[in-house]
């Protein structure tokens, strides 16, 4: 995979995690109602919106991504979303990460690394 579309894969990893964590704040701030209005009320959150337009981007950004990388390559790469995911819900959320969670992230990683060299 060459540098530039490896910097599209991670662009694509830090938008599809700052969507969900917009979704996350919105869906805290209005709540979850699985009914017209509740959906209606959730779309047109402006955190959920936002973060709806961003998913949108990065849908696009990995139609590029797949017409330039293999599949098999490109695809596990993006499970690193999960590990941003975690930093973020640390950070930003106040989460707690336990040791046995820790350690998953980091097979994930270690796995990251193992298929971009392989």
């Amino acid at each position: 995979m060459s540098l530039p579309v490896f910097g599209f894969l991670l662009l694509n990893i830090v938008m599809l995690t700052t969507g969900q964590a917009l979704w996350k704040t919105g869906i805290e701030n209005v709540g979850f109602s699985l009914s017209l209005s509740g959906i209606i009320k959730m779309i047109f959150n402006p955190f959920i919106f936002a973060g709806l337009v961003i998913y949108l981007v990065a849908t696009v950004l990995w139609f590029y991504i797949l017409s330039k990388a293999p599949l098999s390559i490109a695809y596990p790469m993006q499970s690193l979303c999960y590990v941003l995911a975690a930093v973020v819900g640390i950070l930003i959320f106040k989460e707690n990460v336990t040791l046995i969670r820790w350690a998953g992230l980091s097979l994930i990683v270690l796995g990251a690394i193992l298929i971009s060299r392989g």
